[in-house]
């Protein structure tokens, strides 16, 4: 695997939910696979702008991908 660009693997967790969006949004641009998916949602998200940017307190099981509007409100 050494001469392989990606040699590092990332393991993440999701909810069924977030899965769902996830390959509805992969399955609606024909993407290959969950990973290039993945890929393509950090580049995009990558080169946004206006994002918050984390206080260091905020816990990982913060961050999530679908917006609870019950939870927001």
């Amino acid at each position: 695997m050494a001469s392989d660009p990606r040699g590092e693997r990332l393991q993440i967790m999701l909810t069924v939910d977030e899965l769902d969006a996830l390959d509805q949004w992969r399955f609606s641009r024909h993407m290959p696979s969950r990973a290039a998916a993945v890929r393509e949602l950090l580049r995009r998200g990558l080169a946004a702008e206006g994002f918050d940017v984390s206080d260091g307190k905020t816990k990982s099981a913060e961050f999530g991908v679908i917006v609870d509007i019950k939870k927001k409100g």
